[in-house]
């Protein structure tokens, strides 16, 4: 699938769109951004409540292309601006984690 079939997902709100052909091949979810970083796998969307910069890191360093903040969390500007300048799409859902990564799995 691509980010532009995420915006095509029941319940996700996107905030920024970096790049709508990139490819995302897995679903990451994970709220321990140590965790994040020694098992999530490229090309993955990350699926998490950590609303803030540090997250657009960590998506960055792991070359996930696209951040999915759960259960109604939605991104501050400061994690907008550092999502801009690293090309990584950021969507939002107010379901939880489970909900959302059911949602997105049929087009993966």
């Amino acid at each position: 699938m691509t980010v532009k079939d995420l915006s095509q997902v029941e319940g996700l709100k996107a905030h920024h769109v970096a790049d709508g052909d990139q490819a995302v091949k897995d679903i990451y979810c994970g709220d321990l951004l140590s965790d994040v970083m020694a098992n999530a796998q490229e090309d993955s969307a990350l699926l998490t409540i950590q609303a803030h910069k540090n997250t657009v890191a960590v998506a960055s360093l792991l070359g996930l292309g696209v951040i999915v903040l759960c259960n109604g969390r939605t991104p501050p500007s400061d994690m907008i601006e550092a999502a801009k300048s690293e090309d990584i799409s950021i969507f939002s859902s107010s379901a939880n984690h489970y909900k959302t990564a059911l949602a997105i799995t049929p087009f993966l």
